[in-house]
């Protein structure tokens, strides 16, 4: 969230704000989302929104993340692998969710709203891709993978076929399709034997 803009937050109503957000997204899909609706749903005026929130598709976001955040913790099994697998699996269950499904039409949307497509790149696609950065970055630093290991493109390996499914083939995207995804993966940038 950006808190440079205007003064500080009252919590209680940037919480209204987000949580009657997140409710109108649901209800009625990002399309049909307004800062008028949103204002008058947590009982404040637009410009309270737009202190806090450079347009609709930030302050969409933000709820989205603030509702949705908690069901994707990040693990620390003391394993690489298990830790990516849980990850990637937690992921791919809920982009399958009704919650998750939002993604899908955001990233839609974003097609022809440049503001909407920095916003869910910058406020959910870009942390998704750190927590997995620091994942592996641990791998590494344990040893489990090799010090030279691009992990950049290793993350594209392993989560970028999450959502070409979801985008694009529209295929299974259930937990033996992700652990069969991770294993491949792993036999690509570590030692065979150890994720047969």
């Amino acid at each position: 969230m950006n808190t440079k803009r205007g003064r500080p937050r009252n919590m209680e109503t940037q919480s209204s704000i987000l949580k009657s957000s997140y409710e109108l997204l649901l209800e009625h899909g990002f399309a049909a989302v307004t800062v008028e609706k949103i204002a008058e749903r947590a009982g404040v005026s637009k410009a309270t929104i737009y202190k806090w929130w450079p347009n609709k598709a930030a302050v969409v976001m933000d709820g989205f993340l603030s509702a949705t955040t908690e069901r994707l913790p990040l693990p620390d099994t003391g394993s690489v692998y298990e830790d990516i697998l849980i990850h990637a699996t937690n992921l791919a269950r809920f982009l399958i969710s009704r919650e998750g499904k939002m993604i899908t039409e955001i990233i839609g949307e974003g097609q022809l709203d440049e503001g909407l497509a920095e916003a869910y790149r910058t406020r959910y696609f870009q942390p998704r891709r750190l927590e997995a950065r620091q994942l592996l970055e641990q791998g590494v630093k344990r040893g489990e993978l090799n010090a030279e290991l691009d992990i950049g493109i290793c993350t594209d390996l392993i989560y970028g076929p999450i959502f070409y499914r979801l985008l694009l083939t529209g295929e299974t995207l259930d937990d033996v399709y992700i652990q069969k995804l991770v294993k491949l993966g792993f036999q690509g940038v570590a030692p065979i034997a150890t994720y047969k």
